[in-house]
């Protein structure tokens, strides 16, 4: 078998067409939890803690050219090494959040599956020449 062959087998199986989908609604769906976090909780967070914005938050390792703005954005154009650890917060809350609803997600699904009942085991009728068979066995039995 030749390689192309094999890898059309492997390509058009059920598994790796399910998994192709599910890594595209994950990148859409990372998409809407990463809005979720940056324009919805960390905003809240930022007020009750005090105004913090969060991607905002750096350390400056390197020199600052002069008349550069000290904002995380113009320092990484300056290609002046910055250490954002504001960014990684909003990472780490974006996975803690996608990781949750996950978890949930997951958690419903096997719920559902627990409740859902066993299908029911339907027996197939017995052929007639079986019937017909055990009669004959039957009756031979009773005349002993």
């Amino acid at each position: 078998m030749s390689m192309m062959q094999e890898f059309k087998e492997f390509a058009v199986k059920g598994n790796v067409i399910d998994l192709a989908v599910g890594v595209i609604i994950g990148a859409a769906f990372g998409k809407i939890v990463d809005s979720v976090v940056s324009d919805l909780i960390l905003p809240l967070v930022g007020a009750v803690v005090g105004k913090i914005d969060f991607s905002n938050l750096f350390i400056v390792l390197g020199t600052v050219p002069p008349g550069t703005a000290s904002t995380l954005d113009a320092l990484k154009k300056a290609g002046v090494p910055v250490f954002a650890y504001g960014n990684f917060i909003t990472v780490a809350v974006n996975f803690l959040i996608l990781a949750f609803i996950i978890f949930i997600m997951v958690k419903q699904i096997n719920r559902l599956k627990r409740n859902e009942p066993a299908p029911a085991v339907v027996d197939a009728p017995t052929p007639e020449d079986i019937v017909l068979l055990r009669e004959i066995r039957d009756s031979l039995s009773v005349r002993k």
